[in-house]
């Protein structure tokens, strides 16, 4: 029998105290929250934690067991988990890649038909259209974007050889993925033959299996989700730094409050336009309110947070907390980590919940989808909507946290690169300087989700305060980026106040925090991009598995986390798992995962369900990186006079990174 697990304390299962003070509110109020609800999944099932359990047929179900070590069709353990595995990979990069799709479908129609959206960034479209080969001098915008959005499309419905997309990773890493058999095809193509694989009587062996999990990952990694952040800077524009502020403290007592949580930026895009229409202010002042206050939850607040500085509510634990505070006139929901609970918890309170994507339905919630046709009238009639129901604000029910915390954000790579090195000389050469002068160490990336199997944030900041502490560069995208928002990690003034003395001087020099935020979940793509420039600009390897970087994924719960994994180990890039996948029924799959994919990848998976624990790996593999490259000794830091240079030969001159061929 499973063990059982006990009911925490509040203090226990989060560590901020704005989500303390509403959790213990929620309790108060009767409202059962996402907390409570793992409380009473006290005994989750043991054979589906370690993916030993068989739904594929209606033989079974069947559980393998030392007693029954094969199912009724004669599937054995390593098989059924591995077929498990790759459905959890398919799943996650379908929905990054059906996020792009809708992006390249938007362009498309941006493109032919303009309407209420506009292409923002030109100058990002005439980029992407010369890394995928298009011609694009003297061309016209709409026309260069409709020939885009067709090359994009491609990307998703090709049916035979390699999409395009892979190519832009260094060229011996895509020697990598040819020789193991692992450049994806199309997008959605990789996905069904996932499905395929997967059903009764077809792929068997556990190996072959999980090789086609990398596969449909990379197709995810760098198909769909590149192609969704490249979209999405095209048509709502490429971040640049921008302050905002972050925590449920950010809701207003005097403004309709309108929070958009989800995934899709095309509704709160248009949304953060109408919020600013005069008419939509004055009817909000009609109604007793000072104005509209639009707030964020999970990614979608990532993608307006750096795009136009509004403010983030929280993370993916926090959704039903913003409603306990009684505060909130309108959620909006579209795809992805909306709780199907949210309608529910809002019955308690007055807050309307509306889902706006027309394949996400919620019980409970008004389902009004998204018009991108009529966009801006649609987002307008939206907030409308929300002004009419701030009169039934109870004052008795709200309590807003005065918890919130300064930040900056929209840490794309060509912003980096400007802090870098400015409009003319815009590169990663000084950073990759740094990295090879031990001033930083190396450079982690920490994505993911929240989990209520663990107190919330504080696996996320620990890991975070320790990484910089150690001169390391952090980058974050989702919900793990809000975490260090809500800490106070995401500003300049963090770097004076705790990162080591090397990565003190580059922040203090350049301006940027220690901590850097990159985007939303699909914006994982951002830093697969980032390690690429490392590569390069030169002087720390010439594929992704040599440059001093590790992903983190500290304390994930979706299928897409499982994809972005994969795709990170299946590019070079070894990654630290807060806990593990449901693999662990088989030795033969968890020891692919977690040893035998560094063979043929040059990276695996690592599990360390403690943040400290973690660390000490995190820091041995970015030593190993180093040692490999030659730089695991403080360089020392000389001032050169001219009597100094002139008495230097060419044999004796001081050592320069050599630039090697990115391969693009």
């Amino acid at each position: 029998m499973a063990k059982k697990r006990e009911p925490l304390e509040p203090e226990k299962k989060v560590s901020d105290g704005a989500s303390l003070e509403l959790l213990v509110k929620a309790l108060c109020d009767g409202t059962t929250t996402v907390f409570e609800r793992m409380d009473s999944q006290s005994s989750q099932c043991r054979f589906g934690k370690s993916g030993v359990c068989c739904r594929i047929c209606h033989m079974g179900p069947c559980r393998i067991t030392a007693r029954t070590p094969r199912g009724v069709c004669g599937a054995d353990i390593d098989t059924v988990v591995a077929r498990n595995f790759l459905r959890e990979v398919a799943s996650g990069a379908a929905a990054h890649s059906d996020h792009a799709r809708h992006l390249v479908l938007l362009l498309k129609h941006t493109a032919q038909h303009g309407g209420d959206y506009r292409i923002q960034d030109e100058q990002a479209l005439r980029r992407c259209a010369r890394m995928y080969g298009i011609q694009e001098l003297d061309r016209p915008t709409a026309q260069l974007a409709s020939k885009l959005a067709d090359v994009f499309m491609e990307e998703f419905s090709k049916q035979e050889g390699s999409i395009t997309t892979p190519s832009l990773a260094p060229l011996k890493r895509t020697g990598a993925w040819k020789e193991q058999g692992l450049t994806p095809g199309g997008v959605d193509r990789m996905i069904v033959e996932s499905l395929h694989r997967t059903t009764l009587g077809v792929d068997h062996d556990y190996r072959h299996i999980l090789a086609h999990a990398f596969r449909t990952s990379l197709a995810d990694g760098w198909g769909g989700s590149r192609i969704a952040t490249l979209t999405s800077d095209i048509l709502f524009g490429t971040p640049s730094p921008v302050k905002s502020q972050a925590n449920l403290g950010v809701l207003s007592h005097d403004a309709v409050n309108v929070v958009v949580h989800g995934h899709e930026p095309a509704l709160s895009e248009m949304l953060a336009v109408a919020s600013l229409d005069p008419d939509v202010i004055a009817a909000a002042r009609e109604a007793g309110a000072t104005g509209i206050n639009l707030a964020g939850i999970c990614c979608t607040a990532n993608e307006v947070l750096m795009r136009h500085g509004i403010s983030v509510a929280g993370n993916f634990l926090q959704q039903e907390l913003a409603i306990v505070t009684g505060a909130v006139e309108l959620m909006l929901v579209d795809i992805q980590c909306c709780l199907p609970s949210l309608p529910e918890v809002a019955a308690v309170y007055h807050t309307k919940v509306i889902a706006t994507s027309h394949i996400a339905h919620t019980p409970g919630a008004d389902s009004v989808p998204f018009d991108e046709a009529n966009a801006y009238e649609s987002a307008r009639s939206l907030l409308m909507t929300a002004i009419a129901n701030f009169p039934n604000r109870d004052p008795a029910k709200v309590a807003i946290p005065e918890h919130r915390q300064p930040l900056v954000a929209g840490f794309s790579v060509e912003a980096i690169k400007y802090m870098l090195g400015g409009t003319f000389r815009a590169s990663f050469r000084p950073l990759n300087d740094a990295i090879i002068q031990n001033r930083i160490f190396g450079v982690v990336g920490i994505v993911g989700c929240n989990n209520p199997k663990s107190q919330l944030d504080a696996y996320i900041n620990t890991l975070t305060l320790e990484l910089v502490k150690r001169n390391v560069l952090v980058l974050k995208t989702g919900c793990a980026a809000i975490s260090s928002a809500k800490s106070g990690m995401l500003t300049p003034e963090a770097a004076l106040e705790n990162a080591g003395q090397g990565l003190r001087e580059v922040c203090e020099a350049v301006g940027m925090p220690p901590v850097l935020h990159m985007g939303s979940c699909v914006d994982n793509s951002r830093l697969l991009e980032a390690a690429t420039e490392l590569v390069a600009e030169g002087g720390l390897g010439d594929d992704l598995s040599e440059v001093p970087v590790v992903g983190v994924a500290p304390e994930w719960m979706s299928e897409k986390a499982i994809a972005i994994g994969t795709y990170f180990v299946a590019s070079g890039i070894d990654v630290v798992l807060g806990h593990p996948f449901y693999v662990t029924g088989s030795e033969n799959v968890t020891r692919f995962l977690n040893q035998d994919a560094r063979q043929g990848l040059g990276a695996t998976f690592h599990v360390h369900e403690d943040p400290h624990a973690a660390l000490d790996k995190i820091m041995s593999l970015l030593g190993a990186r180093r040692k490999a490259l030659g730089i695991d000794k403080s360089a020392e830091r000389k001032l050169w006079g001219m009597a100094d240079r002139r008495g230097l030969g060419a044999e004796n001159a001081p050592p320069r990174a050599t630039c090697r061929p990115h391969g693009r």
